[in-house]
């Protein structure tokens, strides 16, 4: 597997190694030794899947108690997949990094703990696929705003379009006004 530094530190993207033939194609997506040996030592507690129609943004999400590290991958799809910084000591706090994941190159994305974590739907449809180091914790969960222009997130709409967004994503809260995590 090989494992791509970001902008943000802690935040990678991997690409496992395929093998394919006429047949089709074989990947680990998750393998703890491979991982561990790849100085990722992690352990989940969750898998999540979601299926989500091109225009749909999710995000984006974090948790002030039981912040999860997540392993994310697009099955079906395209997506433009974010993390933001979250974390009150770091020097990168406010900054976020985006990447375009897709099914065909099967890349991955580690978000550990600590940041905010979201996503755009560019294709039809995509089925996205995460693991979580902790659990689902609905009373902690915040959700940030996907335009707040002190972010500035370049997300590619497609026409310029708004995206779809949930009632709770609609309530998102600005970054100056959303809790930091430790």
């Amino acid at each position: 597997m090989e494992v791509e530094a970001t902008s943000l530190s802690g935040v990678y993207l991997l690409r496992p190694r395929v093998f394919g033939d006429e047949r089709g194609f074989f990947y680990e997506s998750w393998n703890a030794d491979s991982f561990r040996e790849a100085g990722l030592d992690l352990h989940f507690v969750q898998d999540n899947h979601s299926r989500s129609a091109q225009g749909i943004l999710r995000g984006l999400h974090y948790q002030t108690a039981h912040t999860q590290g997540k392993l994310v991958r697009v099955t079906a799809g395209v997506v433009f997949d974010v993390a933001v910084d979250l974390r009150s000591d770091s020097p990168t706090l406010g900054n976020w990094v985006g990447v375009k994941l897709d099914s065909e190159k099967k890349e991955m994305l580690w978000v550990p703990p600590g940041f905010a974590h979201g996503f755009y739907v560019l294709s039809d449809y995509a089925d996205f696929q995460y693991k979580c180091t902790d659990r689902y914790d609905p009373e902690s969960e915040i959700s940030l705003a996907w335009d707040d222009p002190n972010l500035a997130i370049d997300w590619p709409l497609i026409n310029g379009a708004k995206p779809t967004l949930s009632p709770k994503d609609q309530q998102g809260l600005t970054f100056a006004n959303a809790p930091r995590l430790s």
